[in-house]
């Protein structure tokens, strides 16, 4: 069924792109000075938005389609998983988000990279709840 297909590739990509994130990314900027640092996640943090909010609704809402038509709990839970990245991320990381986005990197110091090491911690529980939705995909997918 392609709405199965959909899931999964839209959880897969998420997936790819969060962990990607938190063990290639992140850590490698954490190897800047204050400034850059900073400088360096801002337009990075704007570009990710739209396309882990979008894939996270995509392959959300297609587990829950996928789920009406199989009849398979896998893809509801999948789902759920998938989709609780958007409150995880309005209502925790957002706040972090915010006031890092409000810092001029020319001022950048200790707390702003305290908040970035923060940010890091924080968007692995992101990359977390990808990897149980994709694999719940995978597993109902095979079946």
């Amino acid at each position: 069924m392609i709405i199965s297909l959909v899931a999964l590739l839209s959880a897969t990509l998420f997936t790819g792109a969060a962990i990607y994130i938190s063990l290639v990314e992140h850590p490698a900027r954490l190897g800047l000075d204050d400034g850059p640092l900073l400088q360096q996640w801002q337009p990075s943090y704007k570009r990710a938005l739209p396309i882990q909010s979008g894939l996270a609704v995509i392959g959300g809402v297609a587990g829950l389609l996928a789920a009406y038509f199989t009849k398979d709990w896998r893809w509801v839970a999948g789902s759920v998983a998938l989709l609780a990245n958007w409150p995880f991320t309005l209502l925790v990381i957002l706040p972090v988000n915010k006031r890092l986005m409000a810092m001029d990197s020319h001022h950048a110091d200790l707390e702003s990279r305290r908040m970035l090491i923060q940010w890091g911690k924080l968007h692995n529980i992101r990359s977390i709840l990808g990897a149980v939705a994709m694999l719940l995909f995978a597993a109902s997918f095979v079946r």
